[in-house]
């Protein structure tokens, strides 16, 4: 048991020297670190809203607007889809009850209508593989098309994902390090800017509606050269290439018209781009802008800014194109996105904010500082005049443990959080409980008459089992704050399972390897514990 091989006494030494210098960058002023080489690892823990100062809000989504927006999209996809075929006339589209139905003139083209209808109202939600609608037909010529449960919980979740990312774009937008913006439940999103003062200004910028608007290219004006802009022209930043782009000013196609825009991929090549869809009066004018304007560029602009430029190859008739280029997945998607968030898929409105100011979060720095200071000297002062030598190794296992959880921090990239904090300092006011339990057996031991390699291996070997399974239902009531938590809860939760996987490293492996090396050399024959 006190026997360590040369391997295992360097599986012991390395991760300690390791983090313990991982967790140097989190003790260096930003002016030091940013003084050092670029090439030079120097990960940090970030702090928290109630640490650094800065705004929080809870946003919550009206998700009604999802299903009367499907209802609407959905509308207008059937309309320019029966519109493909000059042999099928139908009826109005009446929207009843949450439920599309339409009467189809001819009974003789039901089935023909069918087939139309099966690929836009989907195979499948999600993973689940259930419809997206229903699609029956009543008194042998009038369909009915309902959402199912499936398909409009998958229409939420990507609205809701959307509009977290508009979010976190108009969010970066204001230069901020490092906003947090994550999905609560299924409708709302926590938005945390450290560093802002002000919340009203958030809230305005998350509640702006984007522009979105489409634009024929002018390729008679070269923007990279000065002069004069002819009228009717304007330049705007071109993203995908980079520069500048001439455009006629008057809008060809308002974002308001678009319906959809979803990541595909060519059938042929299997290259990605994007694909869209209009509305009814989009669709005539997208129609007539296509034949027009065949062989053309028309831009894609968003907010003023050229996020696209593709060419009208053919005239476009049936409401949907693909905007295909040089992209990859991830540039495909991100555009699918820009283009569906022209505006925010769904109303969101604020239900709590709150503002930190760094001062105050300056003020819980400090107090944790000095909690942590005076639990690690009470802790220290207590092992050392209890234990003696062995309390100084409980001592040096603190002190390492506490650098191995910035280590661990650090590497992670993890906010430490006032709850965090608070967590350390349990951390720290546990971490010597295995040591008290292996010192008290060894005194049991060593009453009982045991000589002191067998009284200390004893100890170790019989207050293990008690350690592990002790440390075991800590973890696992851990793991349920970390799982089912938010927020604060979830910040102490991670300090707290990082501190436990520490304690028993330090506590137990670590003092274990002192004591067999102090044994070793020095055979004694009575200690002081």
């Amino acid at each position: 048991m006190l026997y360590f091989p040369r391997w295992k006494v360097w599986a012991t030494i390395l991760p300690i020297v390791l983090f313990s210098l991982l967790a140097v960058p989190s003790f260096m002023p930003k002016t030091v670190l940013n003084q050092l080489p670029a090439w030079l690892p120097k990960p940090t823990i970030n702090l928290g809203l109630d640490l650094a100062g800065g705004s929080y809000l809870l946003l919550e989504a009206d998700t009604s607007q999802v299903a009367e927006a499907r209802l609407e999209q959905m509308r207008e996809q059937v309309r320019a889809e029966m519109l493909r075929d000059p042999r099928i006339a139908i009826g109005d589209i009446a929207i009843v009850d949450g439920k599309l139905s339409f009467m189809v003139r001819d009974a003789g083209k039901v089935d023909a209508v069918r087939e139309r209808l099966l690929p836009i109202t989907g195979s499948g939600a999600g993973m689940t593989g259930q419809r997206v609608w229903d699609i029956e037909v009543v008194n042998s010529n009038t369909f009915v098309l309902t959402p199912t449960k499936a398909g409009l919980d998958e229409a939420i979740n990507t609205a809701m994902g959307d509009a977290r990312e508009v979010v976190e774009t108009r969010i970066n937008a204001l230069g901020t390090r490092e906003p947090t913006i994550i999905r609560e439940g299924s409708n709302r999103i926590v938005v945390q800017v450290p560093g802002l003062e002000n919340p009203t200004q958030l809230k305005e910028l998350i509640g702006q509606t984007a522009k979105l608007e489409f634009k024929l290219v002018n390729e008679s004006v070269n923007a990279m050269a000065p002069g004069a802009v002819p009228v009717g022209t304007q330049i705007l930043p071109y993203e995908e290439g980079g520069g500048r782009i001439a455009v006629y000013s008057p809008v060809s196609l308002s974002g308001d018209q678009l319906v959809n825009a979803a990541l595909d991929f060519d059938q042929r090549t299997n290259a990605p781009g994007v694909s869209i869809q209009f509305n009814g009066a989009g669709t005539k004018r997208f129609a007539t802008l296509s034949t027009q304007n065949v062989g053309k560029r028309f831009a894609i602009i968003v907010d003023n800014k050229v996020i696209s430029a593709p060419s009208f190859n053919e005239p476009i008739l049936g409401g949907s194109a693909r905007i295909s280029g040089s992209f990859t997945s991830d540039s495909a998607t991100r555009l699918a996105i820009a283009l569906r968030s022209g505006k925010l898929p769904v109303a969101l409105k604020v239900v709590q904010e709150s503002t930190v100011s760094p001062e105050l979060g300056q003020d819980s720095i400090n107090a944790g500082v000095t909690a942590s200071i005076i639990a690690i000297v009470a802790v220290i002062s207590f092992m050392i005049l209890t234990y003696g030598r062995f309390g100084i190794y409980a001592t040096l296992a603190v002190v390492f443990n506490v650098l191995i959880i910035v280590g661990v921090m650090g590497l992670l990239t993890a906010t430490l959080t006032l709850p965090g904090i608070a967590g350390f300092v349990l951390t720290i006011g546990t971490a010597v409980d295995a040591n008290v339990l292996i010192n008290e057996r060894i005194r049991e031991e060593r009453r009982r008459g045991r000589v002191v390699t067998q009284a200390i291996e004893l100890g170790y070997k019989e207050a293990s089992r008690t350690i592990f399974e002790a440390n075991v239902t800590h973890a696992i009531a851990g793991f349920i704050m970390f799982a089912l938590g938010s927020g604060p809860v979830k910040g102490f939760a991670v300090v707290l399972l990082i501190g436990i996987a520490t304690s028993v490293f330090t506590a137990v492996v670590f003092t274990r390897l002192l004591t067999s090396t102090w044994v070793r050399r020095n055979r004694p024959t009575t200690i002081n514990i």
